[in-house]
């Protein structure tokens, strides 16, 4: 597909918000056990001056619908399950999507597991896409990180890699848990999940230069 760069901004694996999902190793969690997934090619509508949320669309290189990025979102129950990559509900096939790096190890390793199995699954989950999608809601779906939204997700997400860091990782690797870890864990996972939440706020959140960005 080709798509105007005058028009749109294209996201592809280059643009550094994608380049952190490949690199950021917390982002396994999303995309191998909640099957959170980021479309390969992302679109932002360089023409409207809507937030950029409302402004971002996935094309399905199947039969080229540009889809409203909020087609996968959990107010629509549709931002996650989706391990096999982004379902269209156009034409029915798979978007693809780009993968983590440290999802990607972990699948090569235990690949003698689950490899014998994969055509089955995939069938099994292509099978309750359709549903998923019957009552799909775009134009009402809101910013979760605007507002305060932003803080509540970044302590979530702070509490999470907390746990994960702190206590888990430890304990595969055989490292030993430390008072002092414990601790200087608490306020250094509280700063960047904050920081975290909030970048997502003015991300999602920030408009469009409308027409005039055309002329750029």
């Amino acid at each position: 597909m080709k798509f105007d760069p005058k028009r749109y901004k294209i996201y592809t694996w280059k643009s550094g918000v994608m380049l952190h999902w490949i690199i950021n190793p917390g982002l396994l969690i999303n995309e191998l056990i909640l099957g959170q997934r980021i479309p390969k090619i992302n679109l932002e509508d360089r023409t409207s001056n809507k937030p950029r949320l409302e402004r971002s669309y996935v094309p399905c290189p199947h039969c080229e619908t540009l889809h409203d990025s909020r087609t996968w979102s959990t107010q629509n129950g549709t931002g996650f399950k989706n391990w096999f990559g982004l379902y269209c509900p156009n034409c029915g096939e798979v978007i693809p999507c780009l993968m983590n790096a440290f999802t990607f190890i972990i699948l090569a390793f235990t690949f003698p597991l689950w490899g014998w199995f994969k055509g089955t699954l995939k069938r099994a989950w292509l099978a309750k896409q359709p549903q998923r999608f019957e009552q799909l809601e775009v134009e009402n779906i809101y910013n979760p990180y605007s507002g305060k939204g932003w803080v509540r997700y970044g302590i979530i997400w702070a509490a999470f890699m907390y746990v994960l860091m702190t206590f888990i990782f430890p304990l595969l690797t055989n490292d030993p848990i430390t008072k002092k870890g414990i601790l200087l864990g608490i306020p250094i996972w509280l700063v960047g999940g904050l920081l975290f939440g909030y970048f997502l706020h003015r991300f999602m959140g920030k408009q469009g230069g409308g027409a005039a960005t055309e002329e750029v």
